[in-house]
């Protein structure tokens, strides 16, 4: 095992963080208090193949392998994790289950838009009564001639509100639980979609999270992703690459926490002298610092296993339960170090406090990690 990066992965890192430094940072703090996304800074992305991280050059994309793809994640969010969220909700659970389920029609027919930018994709499986329990999806298709019907409505749609391709979930046969749900690629301007208001949320401000629409929303069979009843299927293939990206956006936020603190440390005057010197606070940061490498060593795991093409769902589930949980820690412990500016909007501390807490929520709970994890280490055991 290799612990030292290749010259890849540093190029990787030092691309995306002068890019994400120089376009996002002076931004950032701005774009989170007015809940604005940046729609100029995502045209300078486009050319540069964030939007393309992982799909193949001959439908446009980047073609990078996983490790670069978490770096750049890890990058875009250290700086500015609504955006971060943004491209890797595209790459993840946008692009890659049509990469990888869709017939040739469809990647050559979708994919070149994804990889461009010029359509953003969002992943709609969350409902009112239906969030944890992918199976439980509501939202029905009705087969008429040779298109379907789709109605129902989608909640919490990450990329919501400027999406141009969305992946969703409905039931095609609501007498078959287990063949329930289908997936359908359907475009902005079907008739019958619609995008509902911008969520007002506690963090991930500068991301377009809305509910969706579908009211008589007719499209055509070649729309239909994979085979009629591969819905669960597909769903659970994209949230194991999508808790990839999600882990390196939660690795992304405890870095940025963690670099501020240590600046935040070494200036703070305390009792004539800075407050890195007290030991409360060196081991505070000995924490974090841990948290963080073990967070990394777990989630490019992942990414190898993924690579090497083999099975890759409890790595992905270990990498994102942990990597989430070293986000709320380490942002917790930011605050505490910054004491009452730490809780000032002022510092970017409080804004990775509010943005860490949904890294254990989305993709998955840190609970339905646990159930993917607890599963595979009894099977392995019996």
């Amino acid at each position: 095992m290799d612990f030292n990066p290749c010259m890849k992965h540093k190029l990787v890192r030092k691309t995306v963080r002068k890019f994400a430094e120089t376009e996002l940072g002076p931004v950032a703090h701005d774009i989170d208090q007015e809940a604005k996304f940046p729609k100029d800074i995502i045209a300078k992305m486009r050319p540069l193949n964030f939007f393309g991280l992982q799909i193949p050059r001959e439908y446009g994309g980047a073609a990078t392998d996983s490790i670069s793809y978490a770096i750049a994640i890890e990058e875009l969010s250290r700086v500015c994790a609504a955006i971060g969220l943004c491209v890797t909700v595209h790459n993840s659970v946008g692009a890659y289950p049509i990469l990888r389920f869709g017939t040739e029609e469809q990647k050559k027919k979708f994919l070149p838009a994804l990889a461009s930018g010029e359509h953003i994709a969002s992943f709609c499986l969350t409902e009112a009564n239906a969030g944890s329990d992918a199976g439980g999806v509501e939202t029905h298709a009705v087969k008429d001639g040779d298109s379907y019907v789709i109605n129902g409505t989608k909640i919490f749609v990450t990329n919501g509100g400027v999406c141009g391709c969305a992946l969703i979930f409905a039931l095609t046969d609501p007498e078959n639980p287990k063949r329930a749900a289908s997936v359908f690629i359907v475009e902005h301007d079907t008739p019958g979609f619609s995008v509902g208001e911008i969520e007002d949320l506690c963090g991930m401000r500068a991301n377009p999270v809305s509910s969706l629409f579908l009211e008589d929303c007719r499209v055509p069979d070649s729309n239909l992703l994979g085979k009629r009843g591969d819905g669960l299927k597909i769903g659970l293939a994209a949230l194991d690459t999508g808790r990839i990206g999600i882990a390196a956006q939660a690795l992304g936020i405890a870095q940025a926490a963690f670099d501020s603190s240590v600046k935040y440390a070494k200036e703070r005057q305390q009792f004539g002298k800075a407050i890195a010197s007290f030991q409360t606070i060196q081991n505070y940061l000995a924490d974090m610092a841990t948290e963080i490498d073990a967070s990394r060593l777990l989630l490019y795991r992942a990414c190898a296993v993924k690579d090497q093409g083999r099975p890759f769902g409890p790595e992905s589930a270990m990498a994102k339960l942990y990597c989430s949980r070293t986000a709320v820690s380490v942002t917790n412990l930011a605050v505490q170090i910054h004491g009452g500016y730490g809780y000032s909007k002022e510092y970017d501390v409080e804004r990775y406090f509010r943005d860490a807490k949904v890294t254990e929520i989305y993709e998955g709970t840190s609970e339905v990690q646990r159930m993917v994890i607890s599963r595979a280490v009894l099977n392995r055991l019996t």
